[in-house]
């Protein structure tokens, strides 16, 4: 009976080995099979170059600042794409007030390399390519990281200027999937601020430096890093040309290996605006100073300056009050409120009332210390061109009134 047990104990595990043996078999061959594919799907990597793609500026508002992209060229495959961050439309309901309300959605879009380049050669805007310097790894990398980003539920982004925007989109989306670290030629002892950067696109639109400066708050005066910097895409591409990457074996290479224009930049005229805000602002001055005087000439109170005053820069005011619920953290604490005041206008009936009978409000007395501070304010924050001379000239005019009216005040009617 012992015998007779053990030999088909010896029986069933011989079975169950052939089995165990086929499984292994099978394992063994798929895993060769997936190593196979593996190993082909690599060596494709040779025919794919990924690049880093700068635009210059244009001449439309939001092309100022110039554009980046990842150029995508698969010779195996006849493939040659760009992959852009930038999409947008301005045919959506209040694409403005979104845009200005940090509420903006953004998505990224894969078009061919012939359009986009038509594209740009008819804004007249120079295209600059620096070819990446990346493993086979890395190539697959960022192929698979295309192709998940470009589902429809994953395309779409919140934009952001500052933080989240096309360049910062195009950097991540490379570096990410580096295998090392990359290091930048970080220049500590130079330090600049968002509003400093921006300045040197927009220096040749004085009206539309304005209008960013007249929006920005005390936040974009702040210094920023090197990583914060390469929100611009001509900060990026400054860096991705002296960049090394660090492998996991500490062995170095450059990220860049070749770099060449695909559209050259041309000189272009320069046109100046005729009328700069600073001009605006000097020749309101001399209207305050013009008024003051014939006020002090005549012993009457021309009302219709303070009334046209205190309604513009009220309603003015209105829109910096909005940007305190904006997305953007750099809109959010402006200084240059305290004279764009909305108070201006709850204030501006008792106070023409006032003025039209000679004296002066309670209100004039608190908008003077409001301009007062925020002339000493000035050292914290760059106001937006004309700024201050405005807010001088303000202040001088309501200085003046309460001289003017003897400071008697009068309740509101």
């Amino acid at each position: 009976m012992g015998n007779i047990s053990y030999f088909c104990i010896v029986k069933r595990f011989t079975a169950h080995l052939k089995y165990l043996l086929v499984l292994v078999a099978v394992l063994s061959a798929a895993q060769r099979t997936n190593a196979q594919v593996d190993s082909v799907l690599l060596k494709s990597m040779d025919a794919v170059k990924i690049s880093l793609l700068t635009c210059g500026p244009g001449d439309q508002i939001y092309s100022y600042y110039g554009h980046t992209a990842i150029h995508y060229n698969d010779t195996g495959r006849r493939q040659d794409i760009v992959v852009n961050y930038g999409m947008f439309s301005f045919q959506k309901s209040f694409f403005v007030l979104r845009f200005m309300f940090g509420l903006t959605d953004y998505e990224m879009g894969i078009e061919g390399i012939d359009d986009f380049i038509a594209t740009y050669a008819r804004r007249g805007a120079w295209v600059k390519e620096q070819q990446l310097n990346l493993t086979r790894e890395e190539k697959w990398a960022i192929t698979q990281a295309i192709d998940d980003n470009y589902r429809p539920e994953n395309r779409v982004y919140r934009y952001n200027y500052f933080y989240d925007n096309c360049t910062t989109r195009a950097r991540d989306m490379i570096v990410n999937h580096i295998n090392g670290n990359v290091l930048y030629a970080e220049n500590k002892d130079v330090t600049t601020s968002y509003r400093q950067m921006i300045h040197q696109w927009n220096e040749q639109h004085r009206w539309a430096r304005f209008g960013n400066d007249l929006l920005l708050g005390v936040k974009a005066d702040a210094k920023t890093d090197n990583a914060q910097q390469q929100f611009l895409p001509d900060s990026l591409r400054e860096d991705f040309a002296h960049a090394l990457v660090i492998d996991h074996k500490g062995q170095r290479r450059n990220l860049v290996a070749s770099t060449s224009y695909l559209i050259p930049p041309i000189k272009k005229p320069v046109v100046k605006a005729a009328v700069t805000p600073i001009v605006c602002a000097i020749l309101w001055l001399i209207l305050t100073l013009a008024t003051c005087l014939a006020e002090w000439k005549t012993g009457r109170v021309f009302w219709l300056y303070d009334l046209v005053t205190m309604l513009a820069t009220g309603a003015t005011g209105l829109i910096l009050l909005a940007m305190v619920f904006s997305q953007h953290p750099t809109v959010q604490l402006n200084f240059q409120i305290l004279l764009l005041c909305p108070l201006n206008l709850v204030y501006l009936i008792p106070t023409v009332r006032a003025l039209r009978k000679g004296k002066s409000h309670p209100y004039v007395k608190l908008y003077i210390l409001l301009l007062a501070a925020n002339l000493m304010l000035a050292f914290f924050q760059t106001y937006a061109e004309g700024m201050v001379v405005l807010a001088v000239s303000l202040l001088m005019r309501y200085g003046w009134l309460m001289i003017h009216t003897h400071g008697k005040p009068t309740k509101d009617e």
